[in-house]
């Protein structure tokens, strides 16, 4: 009997359980932090980008990209990390896609990263490459194919973007897993820069030829501040917040060491990194110059790279970063801003906007250098885009395979934290 009454009890208890998560309350517990992108009656909180046509409009409680409309529709708020739910319904040959942590300028299929959305089966789109395909990340991530219902039905996607791991589901199947720190192909990380953003606004790319709608647009908000001088995963600290390990003092130019025997160098170097620390120091996990001194640099080399730098400077201020030893990504306080390749003659030198926050405001680079070409973000803003570094030191050779990284000297306070860097395997540019 008392075997009965325990067996009893759990049957009740399980039967209350199962109860309650059926109730509002489970309910509500269950869609904490989703918030609804789209109120099924307007297009409140959304912006329409080169429209065409009619746009996107509202229609039976769906979004709706008609045949004749489309355009670029951005959420007027940016996301980092994310997850995004919604269904979507395509009519034969229906052609949209999902912008994600995009600006609202330029193509999001390169400027930040779109994932398709596609009528694959239609014969229109038989001859497409594998990453063209409903699901893919545009061109960098090809979809596993099969998971998209016919035309004329409607899907569930879920795109969940957390760092660089980007999850795509079409109707519970996963279709695409990436991590895009792996990918490290340089013809796309040249032509697709944008999907190393860290934010943005999400959009939905129309453009025909057929209709394609919307519905239950929701998204959980995942965004988190990460603490000062902790590298990002796939990166490494050239900075550790607490003091210059891993820095040493400036000794002449590329050529001048290169012709120094290993002793030579080893006693110079010594000399000067002694002599830096004087000047540039750690304060509250900010490296801070006293504009006195020379350069700071990177004991070791780098090839190509990602880089992240967070950097300030005062009224009137001027420094800059080298790459491979050479001058140099621009700083200082002028009007047409920072991040251009100063020391170019042949190649662009100026940077495409002015993204500069206010002096004594700190600003972010993101610094992509593959083979001789370098991309630079300036606050989330692109203000170089694959254009060629020049070799300062010899006019006539391209710019050295590696170097040092340096800190430049200008005779200005400074203020440099979260310096991060990926290294990138080098391979051949076709």
């Amino acid at each position: 009997m008392k075997v009965l009454k325990t067996l009893c009890g759990i049957v009740v208890a399980v039967m209350v359980a199962s109860l309650a998560a059926t109730t509002p309350a489970a309910a509500a517990t269950n869609q904490a932090n989703w918030v609804k992108l789209f109120d099924g009656k307007t297009l409140n909180g959304w912006k329409l980008v080169d429209g065409v046509g009619p746009g996107y409009v509202v229609r039976d409680g769906t979004l709706l990209c008609p045949s004749d409309g489309g355009g670029r529709l951005f959420t007027e708020k940016q996301y980092s990390d994310f997850i995004l739910r919604f269904d979507f319904q395509m009519q034969p040959g229906g052609n949209n896609g999902v912008g994600i942590r995009s600006p609202l300028t330029g193509d999001p299929a390169y400027d930040a990263m779109e994932i398709q959305i596609l009528d694959d089966p239609h014969p229109d789109y038989a001859n497409l490459d594998p990453g063209q395909y409903c699901g893919s990340i545009y061109r960098v991530a090809p979809a596993k194919r099969g998971a998209l219902k016919p035309a004329g039905q409607w899907n569930t996607e879920v795109i969940s973007a957390v760092g660089r791991r980007v999850t795509i589901t079409i109707n519970g199947v996963t279709v695409v897993d990436a991590d895009l720190n792996k990918v490290t192909n340089p013809q796309i990380l040249r032509g697709h820069p944008g999907m190393l953003r860290d934010k943005g606004h999400i959009g939905f790319l129309g453009h025909g030829p057929a209709e394609v709608r919307f519905r239950n647009i929701e998204i959980k908000d995942l965004s988190k501040v990460r603490p000062d001088n902790v590298p990002p995963p796939g990166f490494n600290a050239l900075f550790n917040g607490k003091n210059l390990n891993g820095w040493k003092g400036l000794v002449e130019n590329p050529p001048a060491r290169a012709k120094m025997t290993p002793a030579e160098l080893a006693a110079k170097t010594k000399a000067a990194t002694a002599e830096a620390k004087k000047h540039w120091i750690v304060r509250n996990g900010v490296i801070v110059y006293d504009g006195k001194n020379e350069s700071l640099c990177t004991v070791k080399d780098y090839g190509d790279f990602e880089m992240l730098v967070d950097w300030k400077i005062e009224p009137h201020g001027d420094s800059g970063l080298y790459l491979r030893g050479t001058p140099q990504v621009q700083i200082w306080d002028v009007p047409d801003g920072s991040g251009g390749l100063y020391n170019n003659e042949k190649n662009p030198s100026k940077p495409l906007v002015k993204a500069d926050n206010p002096p004594g405001q700190w600003n972010r680079f993101r610094i992509v250098m593959i083979g001789e070409k370098v991309t630079i973000w300036l606050n989330d803003v692109l203000v170089v885009r694959d254009v060629t570094m020049e070799n300062y030191w010899e006019r006539d050779k391209p710019i050295y395979p590696t170097g040092q990284i340096e800190l430049q000297h200008h005779g200005s306070t400074l203020y440099f934290k979260n310096i991060f860097i990926r290294e990138l395997p080098r391979k051949a540019v076709k």
